[in-house]
C-alpha cells in the first residue's frame, strides 16, 4: 500500500510516472478510483458529503516529501510533508473538472520495452490531457530559446509587439568632428607643396 500510495502521489503530482508494467497495472484502478472520489465530491450536493469523499481520497496518496530538504543534524527542525496534500488539492482543484465529463479510463499504458540490465519491462502511465500540457510546455521552451539575443537586443516577442526601439549611441570619433568642422568653420587651404620643375624656372628667372 505504501508503494501505491507513493506512485499514485507521484502520478497525480506530476501527471506521469515510469515504472515498470506490473507496477502501472497495479497502479491504474488504483489512481482511478482516487480520481472518482473526486468527481463524486464535485458534485455533491452537501458540503459533508464532499468532504466525507476528500477524506477517503485523502487515503490514496503519501504524505511525503515534496521539496524536503533533510534534517543533517540533532535537534534540528523537520521541513514540512506536502506532497500528499499537494497531489489532493490538484486532484480536486484540476483533474476532478477535467474528468468531470468522462464515464472512466483517466490513464493510459504505454510499453517502453525492456530495461538494461535486469530486463524488467518498463511502462509509462500518464494520464489523459497531459499531452496537451507537456506540447505546451515544449512550445513555451522554443519561444523562450528563440527569443534570446545576446549583446542587449530585444526580444521577438516585443518587436511583435511594436515597442519602440532604442537608437545605438554612436561614438564620436575623429571623422565626425571634421564633418562639423567642415559645416561651420571656414577650412584653410591645403599648401601645395612645389615641385623641381618650378623651382628651377624661378631660379633662372632670378639669375636674368
Amino acid at each position: 500500500m505504501a508503494l501505491l500510495r507513493n506512485l499514485c502521489t507521484s502520478l497525480i503530482t506530476h501527471e506521469r510516472v515510469i515504472t515498470t508494467l506490473p507496477k502501472a497495472k497495479e497502479l491504474r484502478p488504483f489512481a482511478e478510483h482516487a480520481i472518482t472520489l473526486g468527481k463524486r465530491a464535485l458534485v455533491a450536493e452537501a458540503p459533508e458529503k464532499a468532504l466525507h469523499n476528500r477524506r477517503l481520497a485523502a487515503a490514496y496518496f503519501f504524505s511525503g516529501n515534496n521539496n524536503r530538504v533533510p534534517d543533517g543534524g540533532y535537534k534540528r527542525p523537520h521541513a514540512p510533508r506536502t506532497a500528499g496534500v499537494a497531489a489532493l488539492d490538484k486532484l480536486f482543484d484540476e483533474l476532478a473538472s477535467r474528468f468531470a465529463t468522462r464515464p472512466g479510463g483517466y490513464t493510459r499504458i504505454l510499453k517502453l520495452g525492456a530495461r538494461r540490465g535486469d530486463g524488467a519491462e518498463m511502462a509509462l502511465i500518464e494520464l489523459l490531457g497531459s499531452e496537451a500540457k507537456e506540447a505546451h510546455a515544449e512550445e513555451k521552451k522554443e519561444e523562450k530559446s528563440k527569443a534570446r539575443r545576446f549583446f542587449g537586443r530585444r526580444k521577438k516577442a516585443e518587436l511583435k509587439a511594436g515597442v519602440p526601439q532604442e537608437q545605438p549611441i554612436r561614438k564620436k570619433g575623429p571623422s565626425a568632428k571634421s564633418s562639423k568642422e567642415k559645416e561651420g568653420a571656414p577650412q584653410e587651404q591645403p599648401v601645395k607643396k612645389k615641385s623641381a620643375s618650378t623651382k628651377a624656372s624661378k631660379r633662372k628667372e632670378t639669375s636674368e
